[in-house]
């Protein structure tokens, strides 16, 4: 996710977390149904599909006890002295989705809410993985293969992120992979982004307690010495403003652990990832009057999202060449829109190499995109497959603004590429934003994936 780097706001008041398991609240995932769809309009309903909330927001005490291993942004140095005590001492517990988080589900719906008052405290923000069963995560092979998926973003203003992607996590959560992980994907762990996000508590079945800092501007995060790296394709981050697809690339297909300026700390660019991206917002692709509150695609009403994995090949095997994207709302197919920016073919539409080059070009942005593969290296990664994240957050390092505002906030607005949304550069700071958003939620429902043309009615 485009400048999510390591401060992110999913937090919890008392959040904690580890790699034991705890057996004080029961783990009742809810259960999410999808659809999968093949040529000719046929779609089997996959009963089983259920969502598991990410690690990181999880209770974590002592094993056998009540103590926290982690409060506030702080560890408890006593039962995490070392990233192995940590991984020994502390237990991993279940979560009360609805009371504790705001995430409910009906029928095909998922909803999130921004924040939830609770026992606790109040929770800020979510993340949940789409489950295959009780102990692994679903795995979409994406490869010519069309994803769709309904959203409601009505309700979530300037600042905010109702994010759906796909990351290139361990099926079981890294569970084989790492033995001192006893929790697994049934706990939701072993996340990994194309941020190497260094405030993930515990990585490869350890703590990251270890030369942890307190984050200065967020009461529940902070970083430690390791990051968790992987491929991330970005199939939606949005609110009622702005919206964006992306794909980001890595060295690899497989989740690793970076340590220190590997992660892309002191140089955002020294990771095994691209952390920019290649992304398509309509509004920063040079129209301005597709998406939004009464645009063409109409943010205060539901609509449906396509995304499209077309290959070289037109079949599964072949190499990853185009992202297509389109909308369909009010019954009626809305193609994606067209380019208008200077240095830039006004044909384009949809997220291809050549795009790619030309809006690096065109913006003057670095091009981390092709120095990690570019399509063809997040290819590979689509090819072995990737796990569905469904989230919803702010952001404490950028407030978001490279999503809707102009960004960075000393560019020139005219300069094509700076301009992303009508958002004020001076909207989304969290401590704002969370008190006067605090009603806000995403609603995604009605998922289905299948053979590109199957998931949508023309």
């Amino acid at each position: 996710m485009f400048q999510k780097v390591a401060l992110i706001s999913f937090a919890l008041i008392s959040v904690v977390l580890g790699q034991q398991v705890g057996t004080y609240q029961v783990e009742t995932h809810p259960k999410l149904p999808w659809q999968k769809c093949t040529r000719g309009g046929s779609c089997t309903a996959q009963g089983a599909g259920a969502v598991v909330l990410d690690s990181n927001w999880r209770w974590v005490h002592s094993v056998g006890g009540y103590t926290n291993c982690y409060t506030g942004n702080t560890w408890n140095t006593t039962a995490c002295a070392t990233n192995a005590a940590c991984a020994t001492n502390c237990a991993l517990d279940g979560a009360d989705y609805p009371a504790t988080y705001g995430i409910t589900t009906s029928g095909n719906a998922l909803t999130m809410k921004f924040i939830t008052n609770n026992a606790n405290g109040k929770n800020i923000g979510s993340r949940v993985y789409l489950m295959a069963s009780d102990t692994k995560y679903q795995m979409f092979k994406l490869l010519n293969q069309e994803f769709t998926f309904d959203v409601d973003v009505s309700q979530l203003p300037c600042g905010l992120n109702g994010a759906l992607y796909f990351s290139a996590m361990d099926e079981d959560g890294g569970m084989s992979r790492f033995s001192t992980n006893k929790a697994g994907a049934k706990y939701g762990t072993g996340y990994c982004d194309s941020q190497c996000p260094r405030d993930i508590k515990f990585i490869n079945g350890q703590a990251n307690a270890e030369g942890w800092k307190a984050a200065s501007n967020d009461a529940n995060a902070g970083t430690g010495n390791y990051g968790t790296c992987c491929n991330e394709m970005d199939v939606w981050e949005a609110n009622a403003i702005s919206a964006a697809y992306t794909p980001h690339p890595c060295d690899g297909t497989q989740q690793t652990r970076c340590t220190g300026n590997a992660c892309g700390g002191t140089d955002r660019y020294a990771s095994i990832c691209d952390p920019d991206g290649c992304d398509f917002n309509s509004y920063r692709m040079g129209d301005t009057s597709f998406y939004g509150p009464g645009l063409t695609v109409n943010t205060q009403q539901k609509f449906t999202v396509v995304t499209q994995f077309i290959t070289d090949t037109g079949t599964a095997t072949g190499t990853l060449k185009e992202i297509r994207r389109l909308y369909v709302q009010g019954g009626r197919v809305i193609q994606n829109s067209k380019v208008n920016i200077p240095g830039m073919s006004a044909s384009y539409d949809s997220v291809t190499q050549p795009f790619c080059n030309d809006a690096k070009k065109a913006f003057g942005d670095r091009d981390s995109f092709g120095q990690h593969g570019g399509m063809a290296g997040i290819s590979k990664s689509m090819n072995v497959g990737m796990v569905l994240v469904l989230s919803i957050w702010d952001d404490h390092t950028a407030n978001m603004l490279w999503l809707d505002s102009t960004y960075p906030v000393a560019g020139n607005p005219a300069t094509p590429g700076i301009k992303r949304g009508t958002c004020a550069t001076s909207s989304g700071v969290p401590t704002d934003v969370e008190a006067s958003a605090a009603n806000a939620q995403v609603i995604y429902s009605n998922i289905k994936f299948g053979d590109i043309g199957s998931t949508y009615a023309a």
